[in-house]
């Protein structure tokens, strides 16, 4: 992994306190030296576990200096005591760092319903705080994974009027992975200055076109977090809704968190095969992103992805699945580019290239519906053996 990657005004660390039985990483900690603006991104399930709660408490105020996140346990359906064990954690934090405890947010990722051994992170609390480090995010991120193949960093630097600025994020998300709201654990990190409100609205906007552009699994987490920290170290003239760097800066953003957003796909428990789905010529946008999630949530259309099959049947019946009045003689199926179904029917004459296309480890699917202009773009994975296997042994 790799090892260089400093974001100014940001410490942080990664340890393993003895939640995971075998071993790796299990808490992690990111600290900007200053409080920072902060926004926050949360589940729609109802089912919120404690840390979730208690952020969406904290980030109100728009600032944070410090987030705690620890794997191996969700705690989630913990009842009061979860959530008293979430506010040991950031009490713990809170006092080893000597800074305010509403500063400190908390996040938890792992198996659900169990109680969190929240002893073993007090215990470990001074280790972790005294590994803090310039160059300790990448540790930080082995802390975060559960089923994780692979850790997913990302770092962009930009320049605006002289100053330069760095846009950083890490993520965890391999299962329980479906749109509405981040669908994993992200922490983004920049040194940039902006306005608190500025930076809530393009957080949010940006999380719509990355982190809820995704489906793996269409199962929905309680404990889905993205949060991001902007502590001003770059010194730039403030970021607001006018200004001529917000284009500049939004764009380096949707970068990272795009970046990270398809490194979940491709991480998809078991997936081989990352889907790009492109809808357009929608009459609304809520059209476009109906026919975009039937289709990504097909359990068909993905194993036949994974079965390198272009069954475009499969396709079609989802989108006719949607309750959309479209019109079947105006809809358009490509697989790269190479038509598969117009005019109502079967294209054919694409065998061998078709092919070809099916064993790409990429394949971008755009679907053309002839009914106004709206479009929408999300991204998805296969559905292979190896995601039954991981599931179905989860707990035991």
């Amino acid at each position: 992994m790799e090892k260089n990657i400093r974001i100014p005004g940001f410490l942080a660390n990664g340890i393993a306190s003895g939640i995971k039985t075998d071993g790796r990483k299990d808490l992690s900690l990111i600290f900007s030296t200053v409080p920072a603006q902060a926004a926050g991104v949360f589940t729609a399930n109802r089912f919120k576990a404690a840390p979730v709660i208690l952020n969406m408490e904290r980030i109100k105020r728009g600032c944070a200096q410090a987030i705690v996140v620890n794997s191996g346990n969700a705690n989630a359906s913990t009842g009061d005591a979860g959530y008293e064990d979430a506010c040991a954690m950031s009490r713990a934090v809170s006092k080893a760092l000597e800074i305010e405890e509403d500063l400190v947010l908390v996040a938890s990722t792992g198996v659900i319903g169990k109680k969190l051994p929240v002893e073993k992170i007090l215990e470990n609390m001074g280790r972790l705080v005294g590994g803090l480090s310039e160059a300790g995010l990448p540790s930080a991120e082995e802390g975060i994974m559960t089923t994780d193949r692979f850790p997913k960093i990302e770092l962009r630097t930009i320049t605006l009027e002289g100053k330069d600025i760095t846009v950083c994020g890490i993520a965890k998300g391999a299962g329980m992975i479906e749109p509405n709201m981040a669908t994993m654990l992200s922490f983004i990190m920049t040194d940039a200055k902006i306005d608190k409100d500025c930076l809530e609205g393009v957080f949010r906007e940006e999380v719509e076109r990355s982190f809820n552009a995704i489906s793996v699994d269409g199962c929905m987490s309680t404990n889905d977090t993205a949060i991001i920290m902007a502590n001003g170290f770059a010194k730039n003239d403030s970021i607001h809704e006018k200004s001529g760097g917000l284009p500049i800066f939004r764009e380096a953003l949707f970068d990272v968190m795009l970046s990270l957003a398809k490194s979940i796909v491709r991480d998809g428990e078991g997936a081989t095969k990352l889907i790009e789905i492109v809808v357009e010529g929608a009459e609304g946008e809520s059209d476009a992103k109906r026919v975009a999630y039937s289709v990504a949530r097909s359990n068909l259309v993905k194993t036949a992805f994974f079965g390198e099959d272009p069954n475009w049947g499969r396709i079609i019946s989802a989108i006719g699945s949607t309750g959309i009045a479209l019109l079947p003689e105006s809809v358009e199926l490509y697989f790269e580019g190479i038509p598969l179904f117009s005019g109502g029917k079967g294209v054919e004459g694409n065998v061998k290239r078709l092919a070809e296309v099916m064993k790409k480890d990429s394949i971008g699917v755009l679907i053309r519906l002839g009914m106004g202009k709206k479009s929408c773009r999300m991204y998805t994975s296969d559905l292979s053996y190896e995601y039954v296997k991981i599931n179905s042994l989860y707990t035991s």
